[in-house]
């Protein structure tokens, strides 16, 4: 089978599930693990702007798309000559069905239960005390998550509670909204908020606990989670002290 992933997260899990270049054929230029092994794979543009001429010539029998990190019209141009499964993971469970469904195309059912249960062991740390949390994405303008993200959930499953889970989706805030949060999470994607803009915080809000947070341990889907128990350990207990 010669697949194309148009997902950096999924062409993580695809060779997870022991697949090579010999079966990965495309990716985006934003697919960057692991490293070792997607420098041989052709990149086909970003996840946002997919060369549809350069997809066509690799012949793909199966391309790998997320309902958002893709955009439509370019996936729907796609599926006019070729298959395209459309993912949409916005939960942890949506995770579990997603890894149950690659197990089955690639008959691999077995190494799809045990990456579950490798996700499930990752997030049983859980913050001590009730922690309240802003989780910001970007800068000018500040950005943070609602309730219905896949960083909602994983944090959620670590006993966090988002001081914004009365928005949806990636709302725009001021920085006045960031005053009764406990914690303030800056992610290093999308925007790569460096030790810098923590500081800048830290000067508005001198007893906060501001820290920078890896972004892939949060909003990687797929297989990625797994790999992220100490992580995960290591900043529950970080925040607790």
């Amino acid at each position: 089978m010669r697949i194309i992933s148009l997902v950096p997260s999924i062409t993580e899990a695809l060779f997870d599930f022991g697949l090579t270049d010999k079966e990965i054929v495309g990716r985006t230029k934003f697919c960057i693990h692991p490293n070792d092994k997607v420098k041989n794979i052709p990149t086909i543009g970003g996840t946002k702007n997919i060369q549809i001429e350069a997809i066509k010539l690799l012949q793909p029998d199966l391309v790998i798309a997320n309902k958002e990190e893709n955009v439509k019209d370019q996936v729907e141009e796609l599926m006019k000559f070729c298959t395209v499964w459309v993912t949409e993971i916005d939960t942890l469970e949506d995770n579990n069905q997603f890894i149950d469904e690659l197990g089955q195309r690639l008959q691999q059912p077995k190494l799809a239960l045990s990456w579950k249960q490798s996700i499930d062991r990752a997030l049983r740390s859980k913050t001590q005390q009730p922690l309240t949390y802003t989780y910001l994405i970007w800068k000018k303008p500040y950005m943070t998550i609602g309730s219905d993200t896949f960083i909602h959930h994983v944090l959620e499953k670590l006993g966090l509670k988002n001081h914004h889970e009365n928005l949806k989706r990636y709302p725009i805030i001021e920085v006045e909204d960031m005053k009764s949060s406990d914690c303030i999470f800056l992610s290093t994607e999308p925007f790569p908020f460096k030790q810098r803009h923590v500081d800048e915080l830290q000067a508005v809000f001198p007893n906060k606990k501001i820290t920078i947070v890896d972004g892939e341990a949060f909003s990687w889907y797929g297989t990625h989670i797994a790999k992220c128990q100490s992580y995960f350990e290591q900043m529950i207990k970080e925040i607790s002290d």
